[in-house]
């Protein structure tokens, strides 16, 4: 029977609510480096659902969602646990930035999972936080946006299991559009795959998308699939909705530019089925010119694209996904 849980330095009793940190280390100037948490124990036994937010610094979607969900959760109705980590890399947060100045070496968290104890920096902060997931969580939750790059719209990555699938499908009625992740190192999701656990990465939104009005709906898109994960899963009560269909595939490429000038993507292009050659953006030149066009390389859907107009050659442009198949629910 599930009784009091302690990660890192938080300890929640049965049907409470705790706070703390999981340590990595010490700053020059002597303040602890730690990642903090918030454990969320329920009174029933269940699952324990693990979510991640802030693991790059310029995506604040993840401590939204986090933050939402511990103000609307009752712990005395969960049965399991939730454990919010609000922001994993706390260095990149505090600097509005991807990753970490602090660390040139190891600069993308989420692409040097598991880490290692004896590592750069941001490998130091991978490592802690990889040994408490994978001893604690049995479902995780990565939540990701463009940034401040770009705009990405309802899209998940996932682990091509059975049990992965069931995860992304657990995410309801909007996010239908579901990709292979084949990965076995660099992300959380990735680490929970070597230990046999669901996980997926989700996609929502970015710095252009944070003005209040959309910033908040962003967040309450992702806490309802949260709370739908967890109805699913028979965590709290309710009926768990799903898609009617999902669109299957993979992300096949970033698109690059090709080269520099002033970014004009073309309208209604952003998450439709579009098929090869379709005009996606153009570049101009300072004196409003076609530098060059975008078009789409083969069928498929662009999920995610630039918001910067500046661009220069070889900048990311488009996140661009092939749909190999669709679900019926």
């Amino acid at each position: 029977m599930q009784q009091d849980l302690s990660i890192g330095t938080a300890r929640a009793r049965r049907g409470t609510v705790a706070t703390g940190a999981i340590p990595v280390g010490t700053r020059a100037g002597g303040h602890p480096i730690e990642i903090p948490l918030i454990v969320l124990n329920g009174a029933g036994d269940g699952r324990v659902l693990w979510i991640d937010g802030g693991i790059h610094g310029d995506e604040p979607e993840g401590p939204l969602t986090v933050f939402r969900l511990m103000e609307h959760l009752d712990p005395a109705a969960v049965r399991g646990a939730v454990v919010g980590i609000p922001v994993v890399n706390v260095g990149a947060f505090e600097a509005n930035q991807r990753g970490n100045p602090a660390d040139l070496f190891t600069y993308d968290l989420n692409r040097i999972y598991p880490g290692r104890p004896d590592g750069h920096l941001t490998e130091r902060i991978a490592h802690a936080h990889y040994t408490a997931m994978v001893e604690h969580a049995g479902l995780e939750v990565s939540i990701h946006s463009g940034g401040a790059h770009s705009y990405l719209a309802f899209a998940q990555f996932y682990n091509p299991t059975p049990e992965g699938l069931e995860l992304a499908k657990a995410m309801g009625p909007e996010w239908d559009l579901l990709l292979k992740s084949f990965s076995d190192r660099g992300s959380p999701m990735a680490a929970m795959k070597q230990h046999g656990k669901a996980a997926i990465t989700v996609e929502l939104g970015g710095m252009c998308d944070t003005f209040p009005t959309r910033f908040r709906a962003n967040g309450e898109a992702l806490e309802r699939g949260i709370l739908n994960i967890m109805k699913h899963y028979g965590m709290i009560d309710g009926a768990a909705q799903y898609a009617k269909r999902w669109m299957v595939g993979q992300q096949k490429t970033v698109l690059l530019a090709p080269a520099s000038g002033f970014w004009l993507p073309e309208p209604e292009v952003l998450r439709q089925r579009i098929t090869k050659d379709t005009l996606i953006a153009k570049i101009l030149t300072m004196y409003g010119k076609v530098a060059a066009e975008i078009r789409a390389p083969y069928d498929g859907i662009p999920f995610g694209m630039r918001t910067n107009p500046t661009v220069q050659l070889g900048d990311w442009c488009v996140f661009y996904g092939v749909i190999e198949e669709e679900l019926a629910a």
